[in-house]
C-alpha cells in the first residue's frame, strides 16, 4: 500500500518538475523573440543615420 502511494506521489511531482521545465522554456523562448525585435529595431535606426 505505502509502495503505490510512493510512486503516485513520485509520479505526480516527475509531472509538475516536467511542467515547470517546459513553461520555463516556452518563457525563455519569448524572452528570446523579444531580444530579436530589440536587435532588429537597432539595426533599422542604423541604416537610416
Amino acid at each position: 500500500m505505502f509502495k503505490a502511494i510512493r510512486r503516485i506521489t513520485a509520479l505526480v511531482a516527475l509531472i509538475v518538475v516536467a511542467i515547470k521545465g517546459a513553461l520555463s522554456f516556452l518563457s525563455w523562448v519569448e524572452k528570446q523573440e523579444d531580444v530579436e525585435a530589440v536587435w532588429s529595431e537597432d539595426e533599422d535606426l542604423e541604416e537610416v543615420f
